[in-house]
């Protein structure tokens, strides 16, 4: 005896998968509103600016291995860090941060550091890696 089987057929409306793409696309792009970047906002000078830094305008930072900030060869913690830069920014707005950072430092302590300079909006702020010693 021969069984007669049901063919499976597809989508033979073409509207149903229409909706359904549809509805697809608008999920992708409600899901796409929500994935904010966050990070930091930093105003860059322009290529062919040139800045004059006076020596008595510049606050030198260094950080090392294990997060300390050091300020004139004496360390300091990230409070009192705040504090001496706010309290230069406030008698001389033309203040400009520089660190030094260890390479060992955590990313934390180095995302720390540029938050406040980011806070107390100092216009000059830079930072580099100090070179490891052979």
């Amino acid at each position: 005896m021969k069984l007669n089987r049901r063919k499976k057929l597809g989508f033979t409306d073409s509207s149903a998968s229409s909706d359904i793409a549809f509805l697809l696309i608008i999920y992708f792009i409600v899901i796409a509103g929500f994935n904010i970047n966050k990070g930091f906002l930093i105003n860059l000078p322009n290529k062919d600016s040139t800045r004059l830094i006076l020596k008595e305008d510049l606050l030198r930072f260094e950080m090392d291995g294990e997060g300390n900030i050091i300020h004139e060869e004496q360390t300091i913690g990230i409070k009192a860090a705040e504090k001496l830069i706010a309290s230069v920014q406030a008698g001389n707005p033309n203040v400009a941060v520089m660190l030094s950072i260890d390479p060992q430092a955590s990313w934390q302590n180095v995302v720390t550091f540029v938050e406040i300079a980011q806070d107390l909006k100092i216009d000059s702020f830079s930072f580099s890696m100090k070179k490891d010693a052979p």
